[in-house]
């Protein structure tokens, strides 16, 4: 059945695709290159490829869509009917992505909203599912991307990683605060804000610092309804364990996710991931 409004966002929101297909939200991918090799991320590149080529100190960079793919996906958009479309991406301070939406949009069928939501991840993919429901409540776009920057108000997101290293390497984390942990040999909590990546607290040991991003998610979380998203990057044992205290801790949980990232996050976080984001309803 068509909608009036289409959703579309891209690869890094990490959604899970049975609820892409109940809501019929599309998603764009962004490239992950390997030595001189490009794949697209979700089809052609696992998380654990990824890992692997990680961990043996491959070459690894990541690309934005090209307009071209955005111009697709939107006339794709109008030719199933829809009248308007909402775009919604990956903070514009990690990825030319947004951008490369923006000059699509100037040629789309339809008119589209462009917007960058400051959020990555899950913490997306809320903003993803907020718009989506409010259009097949017959929103028109404008109250969906309304309802998409209410969620991303809201949101907050939480990660551990065991080195600053591959945030570093990626230019999303200043090299002197990446060599200050290294020199530490602190275990590195970071956060989601304002679009970007910050360091929140240094914590002594892996496990201190898992304990304390749970203190922080529950606290977050509060007791109104909220929605969770716990991520990894080959650590699903860490992931699920999270998942299992964050159900028994938090009243007011409506709906938990655990999922691994992909190619794109994984490469500028590396092995050993562990996420938290905390979206109220």
């Amino acid at each position: 059945m068509s909608r009036h409004v289409a959703i579309i966002t891209d690869s890094t929101a990490y959604l899970p695709q049975q609820a892409m297909a109940r809501h019929g939200i599309t998603s764009v991918p962004l490239t992950v290159v390997i030595g001189d090799e490009a794949l697209e991320e979700g089809t052609e590149i696992s998380a654990r490829s990824l890992a692997a080529a990680l961990q043996k100190r491959r070459s690894v960079t990541t690309s934005r869509p090209s307009p071209q793919e955005f111009v697709r996906a939107y006339q794709a958009a109008a030719d199933a009917g829809a009248t308007g479309i909402v775009s919604l991406h990956l903070s514009a301070e990690f990825s030319g992505t947004y951008d490369a939406a923006v000059v699509a949009a100037q040629t789309s069928p339809v008119p589209v909203r462009v917007v960058d939501t400051g959020m990555v991840a899950m913490a997306l993919g809320f903003c993803a599912l907020a718009a989506a429901e409010t259009a097949e409540a017959g929103g028109s776009a404008d109250e969906a991307v309304a309802a998409a920057e209410k969620r991303a108000a809201g949101m907050s997101a939480f990660f551990y990683v065991d080195t600053l290293d591959y945030l570093r390497r990626g230019g999303r984390i200043g090299a002197a605060q990446a060599l200050l942990g290294s020199a530490l040999a602190v275990k590195p909590l970071l956060q989601l804000d304002g679009g970007r990546i910050e360091m929140l607290e240094k914590v002594r040991t892996a496990s201190k610092a898992i304990a304390r991003l749970e203190e922080l998610a529950v606290e977050r979380a509060g007791t109104a309804g909220v929605d969770i998203a716990v991520h990894h990057l080959a650590a699903p044992e860490r992931a699920e364990k999270l998942a299992e205290r964050l159900r028994e801790r938090v009243p007011g949980l409506a709906e938990l996710h655990v999922s691994e990232v992909g190619a794109v996050i994984g490469a500028h976080t590396g092995p050993g991931l562990l996420a938290a984001v905390v979206s109220p309803r």
